[in-house]
């Protein structure tokens, strides 16, 4: 196997398959020090597909996370692989799930089918970003946190509670292993969290820009989630300074065929290019909790997704 280190343009190591038959034939420990040395790795030529993603994946990781957004096909279901999100548009940076409490240590893809053209996957490494950042914008998120406020609907409540229907008493003493705490708003039930504005990765003590705001600003279209922890909104031109930051930072993986990525999911943060129509492109996905992983001090002990195949309460649509 060679390995290419990172350079200016290009903060992942590439590995490139030698005389190894797959990506199992490399040593784990090895992969697991380049890992934790540059947060991106990028495997190329191991003619990784599913099967391969879920036994390389179990080499490293003690728990996984369903993602229930919408739009993604179920290719492993007990091994929570799934595709990445289909559509065409192009996504703005962000790192997976941190709009909830149990944001993944890991990030893997696999492309099982290269796109036709476009259709890339950007990466960025939010500890540059924030290096990178106009003095102002990092002096005003240092030291400040950020509150994920969103409804509790009777499932979620249920989930965590044991009720749907939980009393003042419930709802102000959930169990320790919630990563909530809720509120009543104006009769409604609301679940909420926070995170550092500018948090420490797993391993590098510098600060990193990693969280919702763009992905929520720039392609949902919502201000206010999620807000400073005093609930000010972020500042419109706070979050185009990081915008252009991030995508003048910004690295596109162009695909080929059985490329396996591995991101760190507390450092660097992704997104896409647009993808035309009706292409076959195909990504499998797979987001998990490292196997002796640093303790987060900002989840409860024992996390529930830390310890298998975690499926987060979904809403049920409505009749």
């Amino acid at each position: 196997m060679d390995v290419i280190a990172p350079a200016v343009g290009r903060p992942y190591a590439t590995l490139l398959a030698g005389d190894e038959a797959g990506a199992f034939d490399v040593d784990p420990d090895q992969i697991m020090a380049l890992y934790k040395a540059h947060g991106a790795l990028l495997l190329r030529g191991f003619g990784v597909d599913v099967e391969a993603m879920q036994g390389f994946t179990a080499q490293f990781c003690s728990g996984s996370v369903f993602n229930e957004s919408p739009d993604r096909q179920v290719l492993d279901a007990a091994s929570n692989i799934q595709s990445v999100n289909g559509g065409t548009d192009p996504f703005p940076l962000h790192p997976e799930l941190s709009r909830e409490p149990w944001k993944p240590d890991v990030c893997f893809f696999a492309c099982l089918v290269p796109p036709r053209a476009q259709g890339a996957t950007t990466i960025c490494d939010g500890v540059a970003l924030v290096q990178h950042l106009p003095d102002a914008v990092r002096q005003g998120f240092a030291g400040r946190r950020l509150c994920y406020l969103q409804a509790a609907p009777p499932e979620i409540l249920e989930f965590w509670l044991g009720t749907r229907t939980p009393t003042d008493v419930e709802l102000a003493t959930p169990p320790p292993d919630c990563p909530y705490s809720f509120v009543r708003i104006d009769g409604q039930i609301g679940r909420m969290f926070t995170r550092p504005a500018l948090h420490s990765p797993m391993f590098t003590d510098a600060p990193a820009f990693g969280n919702f705001l763009l992905f929520s600003y720039f392609f949902n279209r919502v201000r206010g989630f999620p807000t400073f922890e005093n609930g000010q909104i972020v500042p419109d031109a706070w979050l185009d300074a990081v915008k252009a930051t991030g995508d003048a930072l910004s690295t596109a993986i162009h695909w080929q065929k059985g490329d396996l990525l591995m991101i760190d999911n507390s450092r660097f943060m992704h997104g896409r290019t647009a993808v035309i129509e009706n292409d076959d492109r195909l990504i499998a996905s797979f987001f998990g909790y490292l196997k002796d992983a640093p303790a987060n001090p900002e989840e409860p002990v024992d996390a529930p997704w830390r310890q298998s195949a975690f499926r987060p309460p979904q809403r049920r649509a409505q009749p």
